[in-house]
């Protein structure tokens, strides 16, 4: 090809656009890359984003959501970084969630005001209503968004007197641990004793009887009736045996229980010696068990029947297995089952009840109910007019003894949202950490050792050797 001037001048055109064109490329990228971004987690457990259990508490808030970050401004510690980092997690599903810092050192006055105790503390705001967040992590800043969704408190109420766990108690038998978890959630826990205060609260939400051991006296008994007839939720821990003193309840409420405890021998597939343990693995369909997945045991339990001509609508959501009896006979030894006085399973060990409440029963509810007067107004029919109880046969799955047991306490936690009318909030398991440490047994390490300390420097001797020999032949 002959060089001119013309094919010189279209060269260096050509050259000139190229280099206009590749910075046009070049800007247009950096752009993009700061209007728009891409990010994606390729840690095995996801760690580096929101769980399911946060995106599904973000769907469900409305409005913004202001945070301010009460942290010093300092280079050696991180803290306002941190802060930044894990909010953003939050603000990629929820655009309208607000940080802004406060430096303690220069605004003390403010700091006292709002009660900030330690640096880094965060003051969350959403619909007039405020939490504070101490330790941030997802676990904890999730729980507090799920508290401030709750538009009023939830009174769970506790009855005592009668030999019941105790709902703050640490022994074994207690309840301690369920009902700190509860409190995360945002659902306040008390306990009454109907003897001396011959009354149950009025902002009662859900009231629990809680495995008693000794009778209830009659004007106790007359005071639960009434709180049901007045539409009240009702839980119930049922153990084998005798009920108290709660036979009229059960009565009005159309249950009966089995006779005897409930044997499950699929538990010594697992290793489970104690023929007492009852696997729940499959659930039926209801909104307490919906979506749940987490296998739940329970120690010593009861079947729980029910007389649809009462006027509740019974559904079961915890059921035992098929080869499962309940065993009246004496629980040593070899345990099989007699046809002629054992109850052949599947039996039902959770029994949700619910009816539709009448105008006067409605207007009791609504007295008794600890949600915000503007919500009942404008929730459903479904919520106003619809009166729930759960009848349990087994109170140990939530004790402090086995509530760390597979998902016992997301299902005790679902429960209590059932029966206080947060559906919305069922769904949502407990997040559980992701796995920090590798295990490899002493056979495996001695290979690994093997390799690094002798393989490998012979291999690496000998390549050099190879090299050398080779070298020196040229």
């Amino acid at each position: 090809m002959e060089v001119t001037k013309q094919s010189r001048t279209r060269l260096r055109l050509q050259n000139y656009a190229f280099v206009v064109l590749f910075l046009a490329v070049i800007g247009l990228l950096a752009w993009l890359s700061h209007r728009y971004n891409f990010e994606a987690d390729w840690t095995a457990t996801g760690r580096n984003v929101l769980s399911e259990a946060s995106k599904k508490v973000l769907e469900r808030m409305e409005g913004p959501v202001s945070v301010t970050a009460f942290a010093t401004e300092s280079e050696l510690i991180p803290t306002r970084k941190r802060i930044r980092e894990t909010l953003a997690r939050y603000q990629r599903i929820k655009q309208d969630i607000e940080l802004s810092f406060v430096n303690p050192q220069t605004d003390p006055q403010r700091t006292r005001e709002l009660g900030i105790k330690v640096d880094g503390e965060l003051v969350i705001e959403y619909n007039g209503r405020s939490e504070h967040v101490q330790n941030l992590t997802e676990e904890t800043l999730t729980n507090a968004l799920q508290r401030l969704m709750r538009s009023g408190e939830r009174n769970v109420v506790f009855i005592t007197g009668h030999g019941e766990r105790a709902p703050s108690g640490t022994e074994r038998f207690d309840l301690g641990a369920f009902t700190r978890h509860l409190e995360t959630k945002g659902i306040k826990v008390s306990a009454v004793n109907l003897a001396e205060a011959r009354a149950i609260p009025d902002n009662t939400a859900v009231l629990v009887i809680a495995s008693p051991q000794v009778a209830y006296l009659a004007g106790e008994v007359q005071l639960v009736r009434d709180y049901l007839r007045a539409g009240g939720n009702l839980l119930w821990l049922h153990e084998p045996g005798n009920t108290h003193g709660l036979d009229a309840v059960a009565r009005d409420l159309g249950v009966s229980f089995v006779p005897g405890v409930i044997v499950d021998p699929t538990t010594q597939m697992l290793g489970i010696a104690n023929p007492s343990l009852a696997l729940v693995t499959g659930y039926p369909e209801h909104p307490i068990s919906s979506d749940f997945h987490l296998m739940t045991l329970y120690p010593q339990s009861v079947g729980v029947r029910h007389d649809t001509s009462v006027g509740w609508n019974g559904a079961p959501f915890l059921q035992t297995a098929r080869g499962s009896w309940s065993e009246t006979g004496p629980m040593r030894g070899v345990v099989e089952l007699d046809p002629a006085n054992d109850t052949l399973g599947p039996l039902t060990i959770g029994l949700a009840l619910s009816r539709e409440l009448n105008e006067d029963a409605a207007a009791s509810d609504g007295q008794s109910d600890a949600g915000d007067p503007a919500e009942e107004k404008a929730s459903s029919d479904d919520q106003v007019r619809k009166q729930r109880v759960v009848i349990l046969g087994d109170g140990d799955f939530l004790s402090n003894t086995y509530l760390g047991n597979q998902g016992n306490q997301d299902m005790g936690h679902n429960i209590v949202n059932w029966l206080s009318h947060d559906d919305s909030f069922i769904a949502i398991p407990a997040k559980t950490a992701p796995d920090t440490q590798l295990s490899i047994d002493e056979a495996t390490w001695s290979v690994v050792g093997l390799f690094f300390l002798i393989v490998l420097p012979l291999l690496l001797l000998a390549s050099g050797v190879v090299i050398w020999w080779r070298r020196r032949k040229r």
